[in-house]
């Protein structure tokens, strides 16, 4: 390896980026006790603005070092793809909407269901809807998850081992329930096309083992806190009447139309602009979008697209030194401290890796994607919608890690042991 300079600061840009979306109480704590420069220690307490302050950072010293012309070119050429396209899906999921009708749907499946109808909602919120994610993708799911979670289960006082193990489960299954289709995971959409996997592909090596995963830590979550989620089964306080189901269809028509053009931001973001116009004209049928919580993930996103551009460097060399034993449970720790699309990405630029390694690649990227904010692209949406709900308003991470640990040994289980 022979970085060059910028490469190395970009590296230990990213390792202070990282070290900082664990340090973020830090400086909540600092807003408090110094209190004149309070609105900047709040902003870098904002762990959803971590990597696009230090992608910023990056950006001044390139300027500096190498010029406008180098440093702008590496802007332009970076793909900013999934930013948007989690932004536009957030907005969009997150409508009054389209939560009634997956309220809806997820209240029918649970009628069904031989289960006190709390504990029936609770497991499908955390099963039903992060496999659905293989069909809405990862982003979607996480979305309509997190809200139906802040509506029902955080509308009340709960423990706060409820609370870490919930977010856990919930981020491990959304990372892992995406892997029934080629296309709604950004770890496997980064491969799939390069390495030929279908739709067969994926659910006989991916799809039914995480399937397994994702019903085994719902339901052992559901066990763990059966007596304390009883409020769930009550209809959300102040619930807004329902809308004309024209309303609903637009929305999901929208909703749809945006997963459809998910690589083509230009089509998406299109109908996003035309979703905003439709969502004005029909105020009345529309609660507060969350447009702030959006703009703060895919600036997170952007964020982390800047910075791991220049990391390949290092990454590739360190995969690609691995067996395909060792790269499963490499791409797992990797995952925990970079984004697992990126881990995948690497992948599928080497030639001749033999089967099995791209599927060990792929599968411990995926394993790990619940361990930290930034091991999957939809975490950071789930931050947004949920740390509300938590003590000063932030999910620790070391909190996030340690819940997220053993629903990831499930998962660990489920592709390498079945």
């Amino acid at each position: 390896m022979n970085p060059t300079l910028i490469q190395v600061l970009a590296a230990v840009l990213f390792a202070l980026a990282v070290i900082h979306t664990f340090s973020t109480k830090f400086f909540e704590r600092l807003a408090h006790t110094r209190p004149r420069h309070a609105g900047l220690w709040h902003l870098l307490g904002e762990v959803e603005v971590v990597f696009g302050f230090w992608a910023m950072v990056l950006m001044v010293c390139m300027f500096a070092l190498v010029g406008k012309q180098e440093t702008t070119t590496y802007l332009d050429t970076r793909n900013y793809t999934e930013p948007l396209f989690v932004f536009a899906i957030m907005v969009i999921a997150g409508t009054r909407a389209i939560l009634q009708f997956a309220g809806r749907l997820v209240r029918a499946v649970a009628s069904f269901t031989p289960l006190p109808r709390g504990m029936a909602l609770y497991f499908l919120i955390l099963a039903l809807v992060p496999l659905l994610g293989s069909f809405i993708t990862e982003p979607a799911a996480m979305t309509l998850a997190a809200l139906m979670l802040r509506d029902t289960l955080f509308a009340q006082p709960i423990s706060r081992q409820l609370k870490y193990v919930t977010i856990g489960v919930l981020f491990v299954n959304i990372s892992i329930g995406g892997t029934l289709t080629p296309f709604a995971a950004p770890p496997v959409l980064m491969v799939a096309a390069t390495w030929n996997w279908d739709l067969w592909f994926m659910i006989s090596n991916f799809g039914w083992k995480a399937a397994i995963a994702v019903l085994v830590n719902a339901g052992c979550a559901m066990l763990l806190f059966r007596k304390q989620l009883g409020h769930m089964a009550a209809q959300p306080a102040g619930q807004a009447a329902a809308g004309p189901w024209t309303v609903t269809v637009v929305h999901l028509l929208f909703l749809f139309g945006v997963v459809l053009f998910a690589h083509h931001p230009a089509v998406f973001m299109g109908l996003f602009l035309f979703f905003m116009g439709y969502a004005t004209a029909y105020a009345r049928h529309q609660d507060r979008l969350i447009l702030r919580e959006g703009l703060l993930v895919a600036f997170f996103l952007a964020g982390l697209v800047v910075l791991g551009g220049l990391q390949q460097w290092w990454l590739q060399p360190v995969l690609m030194g691995m067996d395909a034993t060792a790269v499963f449970y490499g791409a797992v720790a990797l995952t925990a401290i970079t984004d697992n699309a990126a881990l995948t990405y690497l992948g599928s630029l080497v030639q001749g890796l033999s089967g099995d390694f791209k599927v060990a690649l792929v599968a411990g990227a995926v394993t790990g994607g619940g361990l930290t904010v930034i091991a999957n692209a939809p975490n950071p949406a789930g931050v947004a919608i949920l740390r509300g709900k938590f003590e000063d308003q932030t999910i620790h991470p070391l909190g996030l890690l340690l819940a997220a640990l053993p629903p990831t040994l499930v998962a660990v289980l489920a592709f390498r042991v079945l």
